[in-house]
């Protein structure tokens, strides 16, 4: 179940559990609407945690590499950083 789905079961839920108000034998209108507002919250959590868990924190390591060479027209040492991600 996905977040549009919790939210969906949401609003069904709520519609029947506070606006609808017909009478069927065998059938409460009001608990069925209760139920599915707690079934779409717990999938709506679910979804948000087990999502969460899989992008993980978006944190980046950035290090550096110096390389040292002789520049050969001028004779002297020059320094090169490379950074690696």
């Amino acid at each position: 179940m996905g977040v549009g789905a919790g939210i969906l079961l949401i609003a069904i839920g709520a519609i029947l559990a506070f606006a609808v108000h017909v009478v069927l034998y065998g059938v409460d209108l009001q608990t069925i609407g209760w139920i599915l507002m707690i079934v779409g919250a717990l999938g709506l959590v679910i979804s948000l945690v087990m999502t969460s868990m899989v992008t993980g924190p978006r944190t980046m390591r950035r290090s550096s590499v110096e390389q040292r060479y002789v520049d050969p027209a001028e004779g002297e040492v020059r320094r090169r950083d490379t950074f690696v991600n």
